[in-house]
């Protein structure tokens, strides 16, 4: 507020005034005297002072419910306590301390979930006996900070009836997961359960808001939050779904399992005798089913693959994922050229040459033992984070069979729904061809796989490194499918299938003609020659079927431009209710 007084004022009388009017009125004052435009005094209200103690404080009552609390965040019976250390985990409250630290949980919802039917304070308890503690109902839900950024989390205790879930406990699971679709932020589920528990499951099977409700708010979520659940221990039958229902799943070696029955039900229904890991431990899931997008070596390398996955997505759809700053590759594009070898069908590890193009340090790559014959990885490049989909020469040739095909839908349609911009690093001799394959539904699989790529809405750029023959041009982002960019190097080839198979396909008869051995090496030489001028990157580029041939040494440079020019391309489906293949 401003005063105005007049000149005859001193100094000292506008300072007077302006305080007793700041303190009066509280507001900021400033002092004129007479026709002055500067203040020639100014004044703040002084801050209100607060008594710190008003000889008011906690009661008994406040005194009695904090020795409530302190005794349910004991857990379950000590004797299940106690057996959690030969086990090799933790319980499931130091658990929490290793993700979020000790005071990192937010708030926890939930806590005196079926304090009536144990506690020792409730009047419902005629005899207190410490083996059948319930506390929480073995289900621990609330918020939390980790890593910097605010999410929902859901815990099981492992000392509560094996962690099993109940009618309070799927109650407080429920409402997590409605929150988390209102709020918008991720979720992460720290699985530790033996399934429903039989004995009380009235009430919580298959009521409308009963365990059921957990995969349709899993199928909700979906797209919607990130999901990341973390496996402790053996998840049976009902906890099995929700890692499988996770965007992201994580198990720790000798310690997850995960089935739809145990092995004792197993035996009673086929007659297959068979141990808890060798039906779906790690090594089941990661390498066989593809179930399991990583595996720990412990809690602690749990928490830290987790964080570095939250470190490549939003909290929600619709936003942007976190960018970092950029980092030069670890090893030089200089030696791109030297690294792909001039001969089609000469491997190469493609992880050489993602070194070479993303900043130091950065690739995550997910599923490593499942459909080997494709990479899909985060990495960032020029601090961008960017799903990549590469296909791995070292791996039978990268044919295209139907686990990398369905690894590869997967990872295109988590990117896709995250905002996550695509890479394709093209060198394939295309889908496997085979009885076994036919049997493995490659047509099935790889449908999935160029639907997942024709859906994807994000700046999409593809690179054709070397070969890129039959069907595989379309899953790995070819022209037909609406990148941005398809790009070459000049080792780059598209064509309906490889030289081999050409030359033979149409000279086969020509050339089985010619008797003498030498001459017709010679004539097949020359005739491969002859396609792969065809075929060939300049071909290509002649034709404008690809955008460009980019000096391999300039690749790396040439798609930090490109990603960065499209970051805000805009791209639509046609208007349906959605497709049919997924």
């Amino acid at each position: 507020m401003k005063v105005r007084i007049g000149e005859g004022a001193s100094e000292d009388e506008a300072s007077a005034i302006a305080t007793a009017l700041a303190k009066h009125l509280g507001v900021d004052i400033e002092v004129h005297v007479g026709g002055d435009d500067a203040p020639s005094a100014t004044a703040e209200p002084p801050e209100t002072e607060y008594p710190l103690d008003d000889d008011l404080g906690p009661t008994e009552r406040e005194a009695a419910l904090r020795a409530e609390i302190e005794d349910i965040l004991q857990g379950g019976p000590e004797k299940y306590r106690e057996r959690l250390s030969d086990q090799g985990k933790l319980f499931v409250r130091d658990r929490l301390d290793l993700w979020f630290g000790a005071d990192g949980v937010t708030f926890e919802d939930g806590k005196f979930a079926h304090f009536d039917a144990w506690h020792p304070d409730s009047p419902e308890v005629e005899e207190y006996d410490p083996n059948d503690r319930l506390p929480a109902d073995g289900m621990i839900t609330g918020a939390a900070e980790f890593e910097g950024r605010d999410l929902h989390f859901m815990a099981n205790d492992f000392t509560v009836k094996a962690g099993s879930m109940a009618r309070l406990g799927v109650e407080k699971f429920l409402r997590m997961q409605q929150r988390a679709l209102k709020s918008g932020k991720p979720v992460l589920y720290l699985m530790d359960s033996s399934g429903g528990r039989i004995d009380q499951q009235t009430g919580f099977f298959a009521n409308r808001e009963g365990i059921g409700k957990y995969y349709y708010n899993h199928s909700m979520l979906s797209g919607r939050v990130p999901q990341i659940c973390v496996l402790y221990g053996p998840c049976i039958a009902g906890a099995a779904y929700t890692p499988v229902f996770a965007d992201f799943t994580i198990m720790v070696e000798g310690m997850s399992s995960m089935a739809i029955a145990s092995p004792r039900m197993v035996k009673m229904v086929t007659g297959e005798d068979i141990d808890m890991q060798d039906l779906g431990g790690p090594e089941i899931h990661a390498k066989y089913s593809g179930s399991a997008d990583l595996v720990a070596r412990d809690e602690e390398h749990a928490r830290e693959l987790v964080a570095g996955l939250l470190s490549y997505l939003p909290d929600k759809a619709g936003e942007k994922p976190p960018r970092s700053e950029p980092k030069p590759p670890k090893y030089s594009p200089d030696g791109i050229d030297e690294l792909i070898p001039e001969s089609p069908n000469r491997p190469y590890d493609v992880f050489d040459l993602i070194d070479r193009i993303a900043d130091a340090e950065s690739t995550f790559e997910l599923k490593p033992d499942y459909g080997t014959e494709i990479v899909t990885a985060f990495v960032r490049i020029g601090g961008r984070p960017v799903g990549v989909v590469a296909n791995q020469p070292i791996e039978r040739s990268g044919a295209i069979f139907p686990d990398a095909a369905e690894k590869a839908a997967e990872f295109i349609w988590t990117c896709d729904a995250y905002e996550i911009p695509l890479l394709y690093l093209c060198d394939t001799p295309g889908f496997m061809a085979g009885s076994q394959v036919e049997k493995d539904a490659i047509l099935e699989k790889g449908k999935k796989f160029i639907y997942a790529t024709s859906s994807a809405t994000v700046p999409k750029q593809t690179v054709v490194v070397r070969k890129a023959y039959g069907a595989g041009i379309y899953a790995m982002g070819g022209p037909a499918y609406d990148p941005e960019s398809v790009i070459a190097l000049p080792s780059g080839e598209i064509a309906i299938m490889g030289p081999e198979a050409a030359i033979n396909a149409v000279y086969a008869n020509k050339l089985a003609a010619i008797d003498d051995p030498e001459e017709r090496a010679a004539r097949e030489r020359e005739l491969r020659e002859e396609y792969r001028v065809d075929i060939d990157a300049h071909r290509m580029a002649s034709e404008v079927v690809i955008d460009e041939i980019v000096p391999p040494s300039d690749l790396r440079e040439e798609l930090v431009r490109r990603f960065d020019f499209y970051e805000t391309v805009e791209k639509s489906l046609p208007d349906k209710k959605h497709g049919t293949v997924l």
